[in-house]
Formats: C-alpha cells, structure tokens, sequence
C-alpha cells in the first residue's frame, strides 16, 4: 500500500450517487445485526427453539451466498441502478411482512427474501461506490467499510429500542428506513447507461476465483466469516440478557468496527502491507475466540466489543486485497468473493445452534470458531510465503 487513505480525504469531493448508494448501503448493513437484540423475543413471541431462531441468518445468508452469482450478471444486462433499485424493493417488502409473520417458519422465509434483495443490492453498491468515488479504488473502499461499521451498530441499537417495545418494531424500522433509501436511488442515482455492456454469464463469478490469489483471500474471508457469525448469531443465547443489555453490547460491537475499518485498517496495512496484516488480525481473532470459550458472561461481553476491532481491520483488509487482486471486472469479482464469504456465515449461523448441543456445552460454537480462524490463518500463511519466494526471486534477477 504506497499511501495510507484517510476517510476525511476519502469524502471530500464525492459525486451525489456515492453518498446515496453510502446511506442505503447503512441501512442494508442494519439488517445483519437487527434481530441481535431480539432473537430471545423472537423466541419467546413465536415459540422457536435457538436453533431455528439462528435459521434466521442461515436462511438469510444461504439465499444471498446463491443470489450473488446473480448480482453481476443483472448488473450487465440491466444496469447498477435497476439491480440497486430492485434488490431495495424487494427489502422494503420483505421487512414490512416480517413485522406481520406469525410463525417462525414464516419469519424464516421472508428473512430468506430480505437475504436476496440484500444480495442484489450489496455486491451492486460496492461496485458503484468503487467505480463513482473520486480518490482511487482505497478511498472508496473506506467509505464502503464505513457504511459498514455504522450500520453494523446502529442495527442492534436499533433493534434494541424498537424490540423493547416489540419484536415486531425492528423490522417495521427497518422497512422505513429502506423506503426513503429506495426514493433516493429512485429520483438522485445516476440513470444506467445506454452504452453496449460487457455480458456477465452466471457462473462467472465463480471462475473469477480459478484466479489464485482472489480464491486464497475469499477462502480466508469465508472462514473468519463464519467465526464472526458464531459470535453475531450466538452471543445473545450464552448471554442470556435483555434486548436493551444486548443491542448496547452490538452497538459497541458495531462502533468498533467502523472505527477499526476506517482508522486502523489503513495504518496497519501500510506498515506491514496488506496479508501480513490480515494474517496477524486474524490470529488476534483467534486468540480473542479463545477467550470467548472460557470466559463468564461479563467476559463474554467484553470479548463480543472487542472483537469489533478485529473484524473492522479484517473486513477492510479483506474487502481490499479481493478487489485489487484479480484482474476479473469489479462486479463479477465483487460477486465471486462475496458467494464464499457470505457461504462461511450461512454455515456458521445453520450450525452453532446444533454444536452447541452435539457437545453440551453453550461456549462449543466460539470453540469450533478458533480452529476456523487458524484455518484461515494457515490459508493466508500461504499467500505470505508465496509472496515472500517472488519477491526473494526478483532481487536475484
């Protein structure tokens, strides 16, 4: 990394499509950490087990892992704006319908609604922020990253004021919210241009990845993903605490993120460049996972705040290396990395509910989390060594 953004630098100057495509992207980001501060609710409300209360971000995530392999193909034929404007529909009516579900199974579903028409639009705004933003491909990637970390906490905060009325309150919030975001895309963005576009097919995305260092860093990413997601998805049920207790925890949990992302990230990885950084967050990730197995409630919520920092560094450095390693267009190699990111949580959330129980034991899942992190951690090693035998090679030319 030659120059080290920073987000003041990052915002200045950015055309109105990038500050649009920004707010709704909070808003989509809200969405992850909504149903934190409710999931006790929703299992109280709806009669459901823990395990088919996390089914809510399996069912969201495994429709968005699918649907990406969609996002770049729609993004050519139909245009950024259509494919943003049509993946925000699709959430306005899917959240509006989970405030009126009434059964988990319904619940379930319609979650698995607001996953696709979360995959059309996240994979999309990434690119449009990406290829709008002035200040180059790093600059954008913070206000992206920035997006991120602010919806991330003001989602549980969110889900916390509403859910302690209701748990129905969150997702009437949340379908609002996206309502004003869907009108700004509608009237503000950029219209699609008419120019002939390069065809996307659907599989595209996936052969993006025979490019080996994009698979290496959507492989990492897939991992850690699915050790945020033991800690997203099951936190609340080791805690055991209030909706009001646990969104304040997920809102220092989200802040963390956004200030690690946009603050840290960068330094870091001018320092010690890009997979040298994520290799040593991740194992930071993994000592912190470490903690979360062993530790008591009060612990437990600490560790769950301070794994915010990580995950911002991570999601940073993550999202930077898959957009700046493959040579594949930014929509398709956008959609690629993403399919296997979001895969690890979909697994995660489908599974923590279930080891929790193979084993007896509430903290099992942060315990499987740690062998996912190492895993990840020995994938980057790779890339390290492999970086470190070229680099030997062109000093002795």
């Amino acid at each position: 990394m030659s120059a080290e953004p920073r987000l003041l630098d990052a915002v200045r100057g950015q055309p109105k499509q990038v500050w649009i495509t920004a707010f709704a992207a909070v808003i989509a980001f809200m969405g992850i950490g909504l149903v934190d501060p409710i999931l006790l609710s929703i299992a109280e409300g709806l009669k459901a087990t823990p395990s088919e209360v996390t089914a809510l971000f399996s069912a969201y995530l495994g429709v968005q892992v699918v649907a990406m392999l969609l996002t770049g193909m729609a993004s050519a034929r139909f245009g950024a704006k259509r494919t943003v404007v049509a993946g925000l529909c699709l959430i306005v009516v899917t959240t509006a319908l989970c405030a009126m579900a009434g059964s988990i199974e319904q619940l379930i579903a319609l979650r698995a609604g607001w996953g696709l028409g979360n995959a059309l639009f996240i994979a999309t705004a990434l690119s449009v922020i990406v290829g709008a933003a002035s200040g180059g491909q790093r600059g954008a990637i913070l206000l992206y990253e920035a997006a991120l970390g602010l919806g991330l906490s003001v989602g549980p905060l969110l889900g916390a004021v509403l859910g302690h009325i209701s748990w129905r309150g969150p997702f009437i919030g949340t379908s609002v919210l996206m309502g004003a975001a869907l009108l700004l895309s509608i009237f503000m963005l950029q219209r699609d241009s008419h120019l002939e576009r390069a065809p996307i097919k659907l599989l595209d995305p996936l052969r993006a990845l025979r490019d080996r260092a994009l698979l290496r860093t959507s492989v990492a990413s897939a991992l850690y993903t699915a050790a945020f997601f033991t800690v997203l998805a099951w936190s609340p049920f080791v805690l055991q605490w209030g909706a009001i207790e646990v969104g304040l925890i997920f809102f220092g949990w989200g802040v963390s993120v956004a200030v690690a992302g946009v603050v840290f990230a960068p330094r870091l990885a001018s320092r010690l460049g890009d997979e040298r950084a994520t290799l040593l967050s991740i194992c930071g990730y993994a000592v912190l996972m470490v903690v979360l197995a062993v530790g008591g409630k009060v612990l437990v919520a600490v560790g769950v705040i301070v794994s915010g920092l990580i995950s911002g560094l991570l999601n940073t450095l993550l999202t930077g290396a898959a957009m700046s390693v493959s040579n594949a267009p930014r929509p398709v190699a956008s959609a690629g990395y993403n399919v296997l990111r979001w895969a690890g949580g979909a697994l995660a959330a489908t599974f923590v509910g279930p080891i929790s129980e193979w084993f007896g034991a509430s903290h099992a899942p942060f315990a499987v989390a740690v062998v996912l992190c190492l895993l990840a951690a020995g994938v980057m090693a790779i890339g390290v060594v492999r970086m470190r035998t070229a680099q030997a090679a062109l000093a002795t030319d």
